[in-house]
């Protein structure tokens, strides 16, 4: 797509630049990928669409004009994405107390109703943050995931099991809108200086160890099973990220699915010492047997469903992002946690 393209008459206005509309844009990515669109001078107008009012120029976001919105309102989705080139996905629930209803009614069928309103405006690139999760904890998994591998859902995970129900949707959607490109970007933990506050560093049941080290770092034994030591983990930088999506929106890349990634692989150890904690050497095998035997147990309340995550490690290769988007992270995985705990000004 050519960031010069003209809309058509019938009252639309013409432009030098692209329209991109993003939902969710203060979040985590939207913090990410906005100052970068902001910079760029092949984008000349953004529409951030949320539910809660926001006033872009007070993050120095001039070019983003705040629609309010709900991402089940078809009407509102279609009158924010009027003259959208580019629509940017990036609402979703992770935590909250929000029921499973309402969970699903925003993530799934909120995604769907966001697709369809971008292909009825006529968008041409419709770019989803998935996550590696769509992968699901396999005991067939490689130990490197490539996009050719299959998105298949966890066995309790909600939010895994939602994106890899999302990615299948959305790829069916896909196929009956033939003009509009589909771009799913699967990053792993997204950490960065705006991810402390708004979302936790680590998932599930790890999050209150989390907070409470970062809020007083300590040093401190951690012999807690679910904390798997030596369980490999990839962090990427959410300018990281942001970047991964600007080249999605204006790149040259073909559509479909990017693993991103920051460089290096860390274990639970290196995470736990890096929030000031001594992480105690368990076995990764006993630990990764107990957290699958702990995630199929009946009636699991929802936030230690995450415990599946630690049942099965998920590495994901990013030679795609690399070789056809041309992507590099700024970031190594380490450096990007670093920068995460590091006292902002």
């Amino acid at each position: 797509m050519s960031p010069t393209k003209q809309r058509g008459s019938g009252g639309k206005r013409k432009k030098s630049g692209l329209t991109v509309a993003v939902t969710g844009p203060t979040g985590t990515f939207g913090e990410g990928l906005v100052p970068l669109l902001q910079a760029d001078d092949r984008i000349d107008r953004i529409i951030g669409m949320a539910r809660r009012p926001f006033d872009p120029a007070e993050r120095g976001w001039t070019k983003m004009e705040y629609r309010q919105g709900d991402v089940r309102d078809p009407d509102a989705l279609r009158e924010a994405f009027r003259d959208a080139d580019v629509v940017v996905h990036l609402a979703f629930l992770i935590t909250g107390n929000a029921s499973r209803e309402t969970t699903r009614a925003i993530n799934v069928d909120g995604t769907l109703t966001v697709f369809r309103a971008a292909a009825s405006v006529g968008a041409k690139r419709f770019v989803y943050a998935s996550s590696v999760a769509a992968y699901g904890f396999h005991s067939d998994n490689p130990d490197r995931i490539s996009e050719e591998w299959p998105v298949r859902p966890a066995a309790r995970l909600f939010y895994a099991q939602e994106k890899a129900e999302l990615e299948h949707l959305l790829q069916d959607e896909s196929a009956s809108a033939p003009e509009l490109d589909l771009y799913l970007l699967r990053p792993p933990v997204v950490v960065g200086p705006h991810a402390i506050g708004g979302k936790d560093v680590l998932p599930g049941p790890l999050a209150p160890l989390g907070r409470q080290l970062f809020d007083r770092p300590r040093r401190l034994p951690v012999p807690v099973p679910l904390l798997v030591p030596q369980h490999p983990l990839q962090f990427i930088h959410e300018e990281d990220v942001g970047q991964a999506l600007l080249l999605c929106i204006v790149g040259a890349g073909p559509a479909g699915a990017y693993n991103i990634a920051g460089e290096g692989v860390l274990t639970a150890a290196d995470v736990a010492r890096e929030f000031g904690a001594l992480p105690i050497p368990l076995p990764a095998a006993p630990a990764q047997a107990a957290a699958r035997v702990v995630s199929r147990l009946p009636f699991l309340p929802p936030v230690a469903e995450w415990i599946e995550a630690a049942s099965r490690p998920a590495i994901m290769d990013t030679t795609r992002a690399r070789e056809e988007l041309g992507w590099r992270p700024r970031y190594t995985g380490l450096e990007a946690l670093r920068d995460t705990l590091r006292p902002q000004d």
